[in-house]
């Protein structure tokens, strides 16, 4: 009977344990993707804006395609590997500033493609596709 009552406390524990884990994931699929939020169209061309400081922030961008593109890359008081910026695509590779803004003219880019940016220790990386 101990025995029984000892499995019953343990799946109830583990099944709980699910619950909690599973409610924290809600929205992780779509956690650092925005599209639009984080683009602005002026004049023409088409201006999209990444957060550089612990990593790039949104690290997964929609964007519009055939049209002139440029990123700005925003760190503020950023102190980490994530200013060692390459886009290896355009053959970009820069320190950024601590705290400023990077504009990269990045070109009209084709339907179906994307860009990768990455830090310089491959451990931060951002994409931006374009439809």
């Amino acid at each position: 009977m101990n025995k029984i009552a000892l499995s019953i406390v343990t799946v109830s524990l583990v099944i709980g344990i699910g619950i909690i884990f599973l409610d924290g994931l809600k929205g992780v699929e779509t956690a650092g993707v925005q599209s639009g939020q984080n683009i602005e169209i002026r004049d023409g061309v088409q201006y999209i804006t990444i957060n550089a400081k612990g990593g790039y922030s949104p690290r997964v961008t929609t964007a519009e395609a055939d049209i002139p593109t440029k990123l700005i890359v925003k760190t503020n008081g950023t102190y980490d590997c994530s200013t060692a910026l390459v886009i290896r695509s355009i053959g970009y590779q820069k320190i950024l500033p601590q705290t400023g803004e990077e504009v990269i003219d990045i070109g009209t880019a084709k339907p179906g493609t994307s860009l990768a940016g990455t830090c310089s220790m491959g451990m931060y990386n951002f994409s931006i596709n374009f439809d």
